[in-house]
């Protein structure tokens, strides 16, 4: 039987808050064989997401993002976009495919919010780990 083997793809945008979702992830899963990926921002996920499901190497892909209200364009529209992307790619490719893309109602750039959201995304890291265990697993009894 070959190792189980995890993908984990993360925005850069507000990378220190969004870096701490990996370490959940992968604090949550030991040992666990994760290959990481860095893509510029959320749009970018679903595609890359593709991608790695298409190679056949993953049992599952995590794809993460913190979406935040910049004032530019409507950030529960780009949210949206992208989760919708990545069930579709799981849908699509019967890879499973987690989405820890968190959209806030209330983010500024303080210490203060900032040190909130990097111990949020870490437990959110965890839980998604705890669930790609889970749904492989389940995967494999099928």
């Amino acid at each position: 039987m070959s190792q189980t083997r995890f993908a984990f793809v993360k925005a850069q945008w507000h990378a220190d808050i969004v870096d701490r979702a990996f370490a959940g992830f992968q604090d949550s899963l030991g040992g666990e064989a994760i290959d990481v990926f860095d893509v510029p921002g959320a749009l970018e996920l679903p595609l890359m997401a593709l991608k790695l499901a298409a190679t056949g190497r993953y049992d599952a892909i995590a794809c993460c993002a913190f979406v935040v209200d910049g004032g530019i364009y409507r950030h529960d529209f780009v949210s949206s976009a992208v989760v919708d992307g990545l069930v579709r790619v799981g849908l699509d490719s019967g890879v499973p495919i987690l989405s820890v893309v968190l959209t806030p109602h209330h983010y500024q750039e303080t210490e203060h919010h900032t040190a909130i959201f990097r111990d949020h995304f870490y437990a959110k890291g965890q839980e998604a780990g705890q669930g790609a265990r889970v749904v492989v697993d389940a995967h494999k009894q099928i």
